[in-house]
């Protein structure tokens, strides 16, 4: 088989292919690394550049003779104020000096008394004359005449111990009349109903009796964890002729 062979061109084959492969190559390689190695440099020059310098610390450092000589004394105690004399008594109390007593004077049979004996005697304040009471110190409660406010807190209500029914009026009974009254009592410590108000009513006519009868009520005070406290209490009283 004939060769067709071109005048003026190289004879290039398979050796010469790899070898020119290898060069580009390897210079292909060297360029990408160069590349990449300018990149690196790049960013580390911008990371270096930007980086923050550390706050810089000035320590002084003072000498003994900087500071100049200490404040003198004459000048500080004559800031301090002047002492203030005060005159001492003029005479020695007399309450606990002892006075000697003579021996003829002194009862052998004298002796300390007791707390029994100490009790039973009468204070100066009492007695006949004295304006003042036997010595025994009462108890005085005062109430306090104002109602309380409209809500109380309290940790158990009060509870019923006597109860009064209302009287039926006769001019509601005569008329057929029926309803309920809704009122505020105020139930004071003691249990008792100090005040009476009319919430709502369905007629007049029962409001009196209503009044008239819780008036007369009883009951448990309400407890705090203080003791007993005022509060108003909502009753119905209802009217009915069944």
């Amino acid at each position: 088989m004939a060769e067709l062979v071109i005048p003026g061109m190289p004879d290039y084959g398979a050796r010469e292919l790899k070898k020119a492969a290898q060069k580009y190559l390897s210079f292909g390689l060297g360029i990408a690394l160069a590349v990449h190695m300018a990149l690196i440099g790049v960013y580390w020059g911008t990371v270096y550049l930007h980086k923050e310098e550390e706050p810089v610390r000035v320590i002084r450092i003072m000498k003994y003779s900087d500071l100049g000589p200490p404040p003198s004394i004459e000048a500080s105690s004559a800031a301090v104020a002047p002492s203030v004399s005060v005159a001492g008594p003029v005479a020695k109390p007399s309450v606990g000096v002892p006075v000697p007593v003579p021996d003829a004077d002194v009862s052998a049979e004298q002796t300390f008394a007791t707390q029994q004996e100490l009790s039973a005697v009468t204070s100066p304040l009492g007695g006949e004359g004295g304006g003042g009471g036997t010595g025994s110190i009462e108890d005085i409660q005062i109430e306090d005449d104002s109602p309380p406010p409209a809500f109380v807190p309290f940790e158990k209500a009060p509870t019923v111990v006597k109860k009064v029914d209302p009287d039926y009026p006769d001019m509601a009974r005569k008329a057929g009349l029926e309803g309920t009254v809704f009122a505020h009592l105020w139930i004071d410590k003691q249990g008792h109903v100090r005040e009476v108000k009319i919430i709502k009513s369905d007629h007049d006519v029962f409001n009196q009796p209503v009044v008239d009868a819780a008036k007369q009520w009883v009951f448990t005070p309400a407890l705090m964890k203080n003791g007993p406290v005022a509060v108003w209490l909502a009753v119905p009283f209802r009217f009915s002729l069944n």
